[in-house]
């Protein structure tokens, strides 16, 4: 049955889940790697917080395929896991709960694994949009869990075994964490994303990815304009987990039509040297990305003379010339 929520505080629903964490040592802060069975461990960025504890390390360099904890806030973990052939789907675990969700399960395999490996329940799956290789798992993992899909209201005949719809304006409860509903329009016309303000993440699924946007099959340039614009209005230090693992394929066409921005020269390096070592680019931040992403940059005059756009041109104008040359890139 399909449950409706409401827009306002007193009825915000709260999504209690199971399953303790196992594995991995983890801190608030620290973004770790563990690579595939037999390799070495690969690699750890620290972001403030210093080294607590290795103790569990050795542990985790016997999983079978990649998998990245990007990110741990308060009590919120986010862990990346690599599907189909560049796809990003994130498990969320809630470390004073158990509570787990996963964002966008392309396929239920890695999801499972995932979870095997920490003994962990699957209590919702959360849809950015309908497409596929974005839901292409909600089947099998609901029917091995018993998971809750949730998506747009918009999307309730499209998304596969949808139990609960949000919509734009919508706020609920993932265990003790708020989580604010955006409509994103313009990759599809159901698409929403989910905003996480106290672990200051956002899943965008294709409507921003880290110096792209996604391509409009079912909305407008003005469509697509709005719902970035409603992504650039969160704090810049947002962390931005996205659909997809563009960001190389994407700084090429950015530096091709902005070439003389210094900020994206030097991010698009640094993502050289990630993907040299197969490594991932996301999460971003909305920071880098109003810098960096040429569809963040509608109004730059380099870009608009790169492509020929007017000056006199409005915003949603130009964002449609730099969608069409990077469709045609």
């Amino acid at each position: 049955m399909m449950h409706m929520l409401s827009r306002t505080p007193s009825a915000m629903a709260s999504f209690p889940r199971s399953g303790t964490r196992r594995g991995l040592c983890l801190w608030p802060g620290a973004r770790q790697l563990c690579l595939g069975k037999n390799l070495l461990y690969g690699f750890m960025r620290f972001f403030s917080m210093p080294v607590k504890s290795l103790r569990e390390i050795s542990r985790s360099l016997g999983v079978s395929h990649l998998c990245i904890v990007a990110k741990m806030s308060s009590t919120l973990q986010i862990e990346m896991i690599p599907c189909l052939k560049d796809n990003y789907a994130y498990l969320l675990h809630d470390a004073h709960t158990g509570t787990v969700g996963v964002v966008d399960p392309s396929e239920a395999v890695p999801v499972i694994d995932a979870l095997t490996r920490k003994n962990q329940n699957l209590t919702y799956i959360l849809n950015t949009h309908h497409h596929y290789d974005h839901t292409g798992g909600n089947i099998e993992l609901k029917e091995k869990y018993g998971a809750k899909v949730i998506g747009s209201g918009i999307d309730r005949e499209r998304i596969p075994g949808i139990d609960m719809v949000l919509n734009d304006g919508d706020k609920w409860m993932f265990a003790g964490h708020e989580v604010l509903v955006i409509e994103t329009p313009g990759h599809t016309r159901g698409h929403i994303t989910f905003y996480f303000p106290g672990s200051q993440a956002v899943f965008t699924g294709d409507t921003l990815f880290s110096l792209s946007c996604g391509k409009l099959f079912e909305g407008t340039p003005e469509q697509m304009l709005s719902s970035l614009e409603k992504i650039m209005a969160l704090p810049d230090d947002t962390h931005i987990y996205c659909g997809h693992e563009y960001t190389l394929s994407n700084s090429k066409f950015a530096l091709a039509i902005e070439p003389g921005n210094k900020a994206l020269q030097s991010y698009a390096a640094h993502v050289a040297h990630l993907r040299n070592k197969c490594l991932p680019t996301i999460p971003t931040t909305l920071k880098k990305e109003k810098l960096c992403n040429p569809f963040l940059r509608t109004s730059s005059m380099d870009i608009r003379q790169s492509l020929n756009v007017p000056t006199s041109a409005s915003n949603a104008e130009a964002l449609g010339a730099i969608r069409r040359a990077k469709d045609n890139f």
